[in-house]
């Protein structure tokens, strides 16, 4: 029988709690608790009861996760700007353009993931979510290893292709290919924590990166400046520490997975490696066109300097804060889309999507009006140099604009991506990051790097208005996983 073929027009009563398997909860008053062990096929909190209440309490944990991953991104930017200098700087702003497009094939996975568990999890069907979860992790580390492979055989290409300086070359080759080594155990952390996020608990995958991004901030300094009996490792140091968090997060994932009975391993089933691939391939190629357009970019970009270059990468590194608040919200509301499309309450998916991106945009708004008024403050955190803090704050200042319409680009992106419904976010999004190249080659001849930023400032916009429309649009509510 197949899996599509058994759809429960009801929501079925979760299976008892497993004793073994159980941790305590957080204890919230007035709001409802998200089981931190996902021993429920359905968390209750997630189809039925209050829903702003269970978007907040789901939501939290997915958001301090990746402010947790932001404050371990911005600590590796502050100890590479302050210790190795602008060109170090540059360096990694220029390697996280390729790392994004790692990323985005990796997130092929955990999209995929998601919506294919969360949609078992709805229909009462936990143990085909469990071999959703042990398929997608497999695929997960040989879709790394090919990835690491191939990275390292096209490691000099990669910048030159981006025309950095010979010294940024030099450090970002370290950089990138110390990061690389790691990308098999950094797919299996994003299909861990899918699988946890699918089965309604956001709760473990941040207390992994409690545990593990706090070593992780020892190390950093430890192994860049050899403090200690640590070799000194310079530039690679920072990759190091990075592959360092995720792997141990994975390990300890897996280790809980298996634990709570959310993992089963056997026999690959290529129907289910075909369904996360078909929904989750068109966010990978989002991204992948994002990072390409980035790639491209850094040839404009670079045309006006070392300190435009790093100027790019700080921004980048200030704006992850309101931006993975978004994320974080995505990702909360594609489980909650997922469950509830899956219990057939689809109207109840809509609202959760609509409260997601209001939580997120006054938070965004928040964030916006800080880039604007503190931007060479923020600037002054990575670099001492005048000219990288000055470019900086100009790249904050006008960013600020397109910060306010993040939140509702990244939790609708997000709730889609739940819904199965990826292609046509894909070729809105896309499209609009395509654009940016010609329209930045056009501004730079006239308005320097100001127009490089308006371009990149006024897309996101657009991206965030396109996630409005096609979620009210509604195509989603039809989509079957």
């Amino acid at each position: 029988m197949s899996e599509r073929s058994v759809t429960p027009s009801t929501p079925t009563r979760p299976p008892e709690l497993d004793p073994a398997a159980a941790l305590p909860l957080d204890p919230r008053d007035g709001l409802l608790t998200v089981a931190v062990t996902g021993e429920y096929g359905a968390n209750p909190a997630i189809t039925s009861g209050p829903l702003a209440r269970a978007i907040v309490v789901f939501a939290l944990p997915a958001v301090a996760s990746m402010l947790l991953m932001t404050l371990f991104y911005s600590v590796d930017a502050f100890w590479v700007g302050q210790k190795i200098g602008a060109a170090g700087l540059a360096a990694v702003s220029t390697s996280i353009f390729w790392i994004w497009m790692i990323i985005s094939c990796a997130d092929m996975i955990s999209v995929g993931l998601t919506a294919v568990a969360s949609r078992r999890h709805g229909q009462g069907r936990p143990d085909a979510a469990a071999r959703a979860v042990g398929d997608a992790v497999a695929y997960a580390l040989f879709i790394g290893a090919v990835i690491a492979v191939a990275g390292h055989l096209a490691l000099h290409r990669m910048f030159a292709v981006m025309d950095t300086p010979p010294g940024v070359t030099a450090l970002g080759i370290r950089y990138l290919g110390t990061y690389l080594i790691g990308a098999p155990l950094i797919f299996g952390f994003f299909a861990v924590d899918a699988a946890f996020r699918a089965s309604g608990d956001t709760r473990t995958p941040f207390l992994l990166l409690v545990a593990t991004v706090a070593a992780a901030l020892v190390l950093d300094p430890v192994l860049i400046l050899g403090l200690g009996p640590a070799p000194r490792l310079g530039i690679a140091g920072a990759a190091v520490a990075t592959i360092a968090t995720r792997a141990v997060a994975f390990v300890l994932g897996i280790a809980l997975l298996v634990r709570r009975r959310k993992i089963r391993v056997g026999r690959i089933a290529l129907g289910t490696l075909a369904a996360i691939s078909r929904v989750g391939l068109p966010t990978a190629v989002t991204g992948i066109v994002f990072a390409i357009v980035y790639v491209l970019l850094t040839r404009t970009t670079a045309e006006f300097g070392t300190p435009a270059l790093a100027a790019l990468g700080v921004g980048q590194r200030v704006e992850s804060w309101t931006f993975m608040i978004g994320v974080g919200c995505g990702a909360a509301a594609a489980a909650i889309v997922g469950q509830n499309l899956g219990a057939r309450q689809p109207q109840r998916a809509a609202r959760a999507g609509w409260i997601a991106t209001g939580f997120s945009t006054v938070i965004c708004a928040v964030g916006a009006l800080l880039e604007f008024t503190l931007a060479p403050q923020f600037t002054g955190l990575f670099t001492r140099d005048p000219a990288v803090v000055i470019e900086g704050a100009h790249y904050l200042r006008i960013a600020a604009v397109s910060t306010l319409f993040s939140g509702s680009e990244l939790v609708l992106e997000g709730a889609l991506g739940g819904a199965g419904e990826t292609l046509p976010p894909m070729l809105t999004s896309s499209t609009l990051t395509v654009l940016r190249l010609p329209i930045a080659v056009w501004a730079a001849a006239r308005w320097g790097t100001a127009g490089i930023w308006w371009t990149i400032s006024i897309t996101a916009l657009g991206r965030g208005v396109a996630m409005m429309s096609l979620w009210r649009w509604g195509r989603w509510k039809r989509k079957s996983v």
